[in-house]
């Protein structure tokens, strides 16, 4: 007799995570799949950064940690914040988590209650609704377009604030679509929110480095809301660490030391190893981020450009991370003769079982007329999917 919590029972499992597991279940039988559905950059781990987690073995940083991270970290992530972005914390008011996923469930947890509504634009990354969820609140999901590059206006935001209105997630450079906001979006963003003194900002921030377009840009750097916006980072896409599980928020104090306190109850402090790896990541000069934002944007442009000889697809052209997110409706209704496509769902399954390519439907994303496709691999992984997809599409009829 299976007796789980109401909470666990309503949660839905991540569709990246769940076509990840089928692309590797089918690889342990021996089939070829080029795997585009997980948001892993596929480069090693810089040498002088896992020198320094060797480093931390031999020296015995084997003992807890302190609950909100090693303070010379916690300094590095400000300092970094300071130069990189010009926004000022102070050591208290950051938090290292067991990576972006945790920093971000730390947030939500200690903001939102019963009945809150969070205000989401969609596409979205998948654990965010899942998150609210999780917290008790309400997801008031705000859909964009690709006439509007994937990006949520001003108005719409005005029009989806309620009283309710606890918080507004906001990811940039996107993760499914891509999409990067200006500082002028940014800025109408901030004049409409800083109206709604309640209402907390939670910027994810992870892709910062991803950016095909110029300096990143941070709505915590207006003043009208920089007082109330909690930065969501990491060192897992931009320095290849994602295995080592490091994350970090940094935050309005309050804020702040709520997720400390819930840390202090659900995990404590981050590995010890992979925090001594992430200090040097932040501090130690080199030319590892630069060089992989240029390999993603010529890899970008690969895919475009097969994408781009498939009739009937639609997209936009990403300014950042490492997604495509085309639309794909051309082809609900066709059929090679075995499998019909009626939605996104269907497409991915079928590019699974006849390209041995995968990717993840839309509809996780709160997009069922989309599949996200990952450009983290190699060069040669990419030619040899764009080919099969191609190959695959034109089978339908």
């Amino acid at each position: 007799m299976e007796l789980l919590s109401k909470r666990l029972a309503g949660l839905s499992e991540s569709q990246t995570m769940a076509m990840n597991q089928k692309t590797q279940d089918l690889q342990a039988q021996g089939v070829d799949v080029v795997n585009l559905s997980v948001g892993e950059p596929d480069f090693f781990t810089p040498d002088h950064v896992k020198a320094a987690a060797k480093e931390a073995v031999d020296k015995n940083f084997s003992f807890y940690s302190p609950g909100d991270g090693y303070m010379d970290l916690r300094k590095a992530v400000v300092a970094k914040l300071k130069n990189e972005n010009n926004l000022n914390f102070e050591p208290k008011q950051v938090i290292v988590c067991n990576g972006a996923k945790h920093a971000l469930a730390n947030t939500v947890m200690s903001i939102v209650d019963d009945g809150d509504e969070v205000i989401v634009p969609a596409p979205y990354w998948v654990t965010y609704v899942e998150l609210v969820k999780l917290a008790g609140g309400i997801s008031v999901v705000l859909p964009t377009t690709l006439a509007t590059d994937y990006k949520v206006t001003p108005e719409q935001l005005e029009a989806a604030i309620t009283p309710k209105t606890k918080a507004f997630m906001l990811c940039s450079p996107s993760n499914p679509t891509g999409s990067v906001y200006s500082r002028e979006e940014l800025k109408a963003l901030a004049d409409v929110l800083a109206r709604y003194p309640r209402i907390i900002i939670i910027a994810d921030e992870i892709y910062e480095h991803i950016n095909f377009v110029g300096r990143h840009q941070s709505i915590a750097q207006f003043e009208n809301v920089s007082a109330r916006t909690v930065i969501i980072n990491g060192v897992s896409k931009c320095y290849a660490m994602t295995g080592y599980r490091i994350g970090y928020l940094a935050a309005p104090l309050w804020i702040a030391k709520a997720c400390s306190k819930l840390q202090s109850q659900f995990t404590s402090g981050p590995s010890s190893i992979a925090q001594r790896a992430a200090l040097t990541a932040l501090t130690v000069n080199n030319n590892f981020t630069e060089d992989m934002k240029q390999v993603f944007k010529r890899r970008r442009d690969l895919v475009l450009k097969g994408l781009s000889e498939i009739p009937g697809l639609k997209f936009n052209i990403p300014q950042g991370a490492f997604y495509v997110f085309p639309d794909v409706t051309a082809c609900f209704g066709k059929s090679d003769g075995e499998t019909t496509i009626n939605n996104s769902s269907d497409l991915s399954l079928y590019l699974l079982s006849k390209a041995f390519v995968a990717t993840v439907s839309g509809d996780g994303f709160g997009e069922p007329n989309c599949i996200r496709i990952s450009y983290a691999t190699a060069d040669e992984k990419l030619t040899k999917a764009m080919a099969s997809m191609k190959e695959a599409f034109s089978k339908l009829k």
